[in-house]
């Protein structure tokens, strides 16, 4: 799939003015890490028409594979999910299918915000399969085994590759951008094109990026909010600090 990647922030919390910043600078997309950041159902329902509003695509990582999570994000109006922990092919069928409505899937199907306050049809239903983005993580061993048939699933759009547990649960330890690290990148990268499905990389490091572009990744998260705090604040210092030594 060749295509221009859109360009996205990862976010762990619920800060305002973090969102209209990125959205600011002409980010595309955020990631909402809900398995890992402070998320509460009232907070989420709350920060996400934020984000729509500011104009960005919503990407919801959920806080397990299970539906609830799953269906309260797309109700709550994230543009699409991230699974986290999907351990092989049988598994992303089942956990998948939450997130499409039958008969392509298991969603259960709810009112409010979803259908703008009002009532449901035959192509909203339709609409809102087909513009739902699906993306299991390939972090797990067996997950990395059937990317291929995980891939095929109707039930999924494409994939969001977990470099750090992939290293993990793939025996080579700490994930340190190695060369088997982006081997499996590629890999997975080779098989979402042979599906014609998109792909998502976190690409932290210069290398990362031009990985997920040389591999045509479509979507790719460039900055943590974190890390990106981080930098702001040891920027200044040590400069203030070099400034000290000279006086």
């Amino acid at each position: 799939m060749t295509t221009t990647p859109q360009l996205g922030a990862w976010l762990s919390d619920s800060n305002t003015a973090v969102a209209e910043i990125v959205a600011k600078l002409g980010y595309d997309f955020v990631i909402l890490d809900i398995e890992h950041g402070p998320f509460d159902l009232e907070t989420l329902e709350r920060f996400l028409p934020v984000l729509k509003g500011l104009g960005l695509k919503v990407l919801a990582k959920v806080l397990v594979p299970e539906r609830g999570p799953i269906q309260q994000a797309l109700d709550f109006g994230a543009d699409g999910v991230i699974i986290p922990h999907i351990e092989n092919v049988e598994h992303a069928r089942l956990i998948t299918s939450y997130a499409k409505f039958p008969p392509l899937g298991d969603r259960s199907a709810a009112g409010g915000r979803t259908v703008g306050y009002g009532g449901f049809s035959e192509e909203w239903y339709r609409n809102a399969d087909a513009t739902t983005l699906v993306f299991p993580m390939i972090e797990d061993a067996g997950a990395f085994d059937d990317a291929e048939a995980i891939l095929a699933l109707d039930t999924v759009d494409g994939v969001f590759i977990g470099p750090t547990d992939l290293s993990l649960r793939r025996g080579r330890g700490h994930y340190t951008r190695s060369e088997e690290d982006f081997a499996d990148i590629a890999h997975i990268a080779k098989l979402a094109e042979a599906a014609d499905k998109p792909w998502v990389l976190p690409a932290w490091s210069e290398a990362e990026k031009r990985l997920a572009v040389e591999h045509g990744a479509a979507f790719i998260a460039l900055q943590m909010v974190h890390e990106a705090i981080v930098q702001g604040f040891t920027a200044p210092k040590a400069l203030m600090e070099g400034i000290l030594a000279e006086a």
